[in-house]
């Protein structure tokens, strides 16, 4: 989420790997989840001990370690990738993600040049329509450092109940929101958001598309939030028939 380095120095679009944009996003898996679970271990065992990535430093660094191997996008081989992503379009899943193009005026302006406010603000995006969908929503969230205190969780699900009465104010709210902070080596499920996460990136950050078509059947809305461009007639949302393309690529800021 780093806008500026030392000194406030501007850093996006300057110095290579700080990405463009800040993406968060939110799986919902309709099957039940313990089974899954046992799939994404047995395939995550299947990497670590197959002989073909017996030599690649990034697969065995993470076998070596407490936990042992587990799939994570950034780190993974296209090899690796491919197996994942073709369990993950086997799966009976939604996929919703907000995606924070990072524009250092806005920054400043909506959310007070904190990261937190940042976080909390993407995750509104994604809450304000599960607020009446009843019983308990309890949501796996990566850990990520400050970002995912609970007081920045609950000011992303304020946030979210502003907006959600905003719109219907004469709504109840029916759904109980409960947060459990995970590490994606404990939790599996969240090797999933991750991967689908990372296919969204891709296209915002370089404007490659591979990946995101394979899965774009899972993935059920994209939330361009900070495209006024696109504001009018909600085109700044995207699904399945509505794609997101190479066009969507993100310029750099320029100072």
């Amino acid at each position: 989420m780093a806008f500026y380095g030392k000194g406030h120095t501007p850093i996006i679009g300057v110095h290579p790997g700080v990405s463009l944009s800040f993406i968060v996003g939110m799986v919902k898996f309709n099957t039940p989840l313990e089974s899954i679970r046992q799939e994404i271990h047995r395939l995550q065992d299947a990497i670590a001990n197959d002989r073909y990535f017996k030599d690649i430093a990034s697969i065995q660094k993470k076998k070596a370690q407490p936990g042992g191997y587990f799939f994570h996008a950034t780190d993974d081989t296209h090899e690796a990738r491919k197996v994942f992503y073709e369990y993950i379009s086997s799966l009976d899943i939604g996929f919703e993600v907000a995606v924070g193009r990072k524009i250092p005026a806005l920054f400043a302006r909506k959310h007070n040049n904190r990261e937190a406010e940042f976080y909390a603000d993407l995750l509104s995006h994604l809450l304000k329509n599960k607020l009446q969908a009843g019983d308990d929503l309890i949501l796996n969230i990566a850990r990520r450092g400050g970002a995912t205190r609970n007081s920045v969780l609950q000011m992303g699900l304020d946030k979210a109940v502003m907006r959600f009465l905003k719109r219907k104010p004469e709504k109840p709210i029916k759904t109980r929101i409960v947060f459990n902070v995970q590490s994606p080596r404990n939790e599996p499920l969240l090797a999933v958001a991750d991967y689908l996460c990372w296919a969204v990136q891709r296209v915002f950050e370089r404007g490659e598309t591979g990946y995101y078509n394979f899965v774009v059947g899972k993935i059920s809305r994209v939330m361009d939030l900070y495209d006024p461009s696109r504001y009018r007639n909600n085109r700044n949302y995207y699904t399945e028939n509505n794609p997101l393309t190479p066009e969507n690529k993100i310029s750099p800021p320029s100072y």
